[in-house]
């Protein structure tokens, strides 16, 4: 484990000119930024609750599950009757959490998420219901791993903590800015989040591209809820450069763009990277051809954070992040959905399985800003209402589905 910098870096003033003279205009409309995105992207005061989901979201979900309204109503019942919202969960902490690869060992590995995403599902269930019963509960699963966790070791650690870390700071964010309780253990909590979890993810991974993507959710998450600038924008630069080697655009030439430390400086070297894929083209993602569900993980990511950014003012939606999320769940949609699958492509079979992970970047993409994306659109009413992945990924049609804010 490497420790944080200390140093924040200055920020250098930019006109709102100077940045629209740097873009440039792909053919659909939306901007992309020539190379890494500037680092300096966090806000000069953050926004709370703004991790994936603002209390505008959050508003907008209460009213319509209260008013009786579909999907939500149907999805925040989905999300009631799972063992997430159980009032009498009982937390599992432990000071270490062995995590190796393919989950051998599984050392409160699985404890640890699904404590963590029952913390942001009590956490939702309190905004919506204003039951005090579900903030304690929140607050009883954070303050028991706060109380005892140490570290996170084996050959899986840096992914396990992307993926706890990415759900502890969504609940923990709703429950510090809205609940009316008190919170007395969040310093430790916080504490927990800056020496546990960050020092594991803030410096990426050269695996395939959807670990580092959560990991960089994780960090910038967490760095919003320490209100930690520096980290926030040490995240950021490195998913800006991931998400452009994890989706290829065929603005990106012969060959995807790469993640520099990973020296794929041959073409032989970045077809194996890409599971022997030779074609590339737009939509395409590294981990298309391995599997649809490792694929969705990273696509999730990438949604979540341009979630975030959005939230905390600078909008990425715009830029190329935008335009791969919005080709990689187009390109993946159509073959989930069904589509024969060429025999250029992953030697003519994928191994479908996306998941629950479509919500966010269709509501940003589609309802927002008004582009067409008609399988993307099949696939998320489809999967209505969308559930979690008992990883990092939960109840995303009660907060996104369709939501305006």
């Amino acid at each position: 484990m490497q420790d944080i910098p200390a140093r924040r870096r200055r920020k250098s003033p930019r006109s709102a000119l100077a940045l629209t003279a740097a873009a440039t205009v792909l053919s659909d409309g939306l901007l992309s930024w020539p190379g890494t995105q500037r680092a300096e992207a966090a806000p000069a005061a953050f926004v709370h609750p703004g991790v994936t989901v603002s209390r505008a979201q959050l508003d907008f979900a209460r009213d319509k599950v209260l008013a009786g309204a579909q999907p939500w109503k149907s999805a925040y019942d989905q999300m009631m009757a799972s063992t997430y919202a159980s009032l009498s969960r009982t937390p599992k902490p432990r000071a270490v959490v062995e995590c190796g690869s393919y989950s051998n060992p599984n050392y409160g590995c699985t404890d640890e998420r699904e404590d963590a995403i029952a913390a942001y599902t009590d956490a939702l269930a309190w905004y919506i219901t204003r039951d005090e019963r579900y903030a304690k509960k929140a607050i009883e699963l954070m303050d028991a791993w706060s109380a005892v966790l140490q570290d996170h070791t084996n050959s899986n650690a840096p992914l396990q903590t992307g993926w706890a870390g990415s759900s502890w700071p969504k609940a923990a964010e709703i429950i510090k800015h809205t609940y009316t309780g008190t919170w007395a253990n969040s310093g430790r909590f916080a504490t927990m989040l800056r020496n546990v979890y960050l020092p594991e993810i803030i410096n990426g991974s050269n695996s395939n591209g959807n670990w580092e993507l959560s990991m960089m959710e994780a960090a910038v998450g967490i760095s919003v809820f320490l209100e930690d600038k520096a980290s926030y924008d040490k995240a950021m630069a490195r998913f800006r450069t991931r998400t452009a080697a994890y989706v290829y655009l065929a603005s990106d030439g012969d060959l995807p763009k790469t993640v520099p430390s990973q020296n794929l400086n041959t073409r032989e070297k970045i077809v194996s990277y890409w599971q022997g894929q030779s074609t590339f083209v737009t939509g395409l993602t590294q981990e298309t051809c391995r599997d649809f569900t490792h694929t969705g993980y990273g696509i999730s990511a990438i949604s979540h954070v341009a979630e975030t950014s959005r939230i905390q003012g600078q909008d990425l939606y715009g830029t190329d992040v935008g335009e791969r999320l919005r080709q990689a769940l187009g390109f993946q949609a159509k073959y989930e959905l069904g589509t024969a699958v060429p025999s250029w492509l992953c030697g003519g079979v994928v191994k479908r399985g996306l998941g629950p992970v479509t919500e966010v970047g269709y509501n940003a993409l589609h309802n927002r800003l008004g582009i067409a994306m008609t399988n993307t659109q099949a696939l998320t009413e489809q999967n209505r209402p969308a559930g979690s992945n008992s990883l990092f990924v939960a109840w995303e049609t009660l907060t996104h589905g369709d939501n305006p804010n």
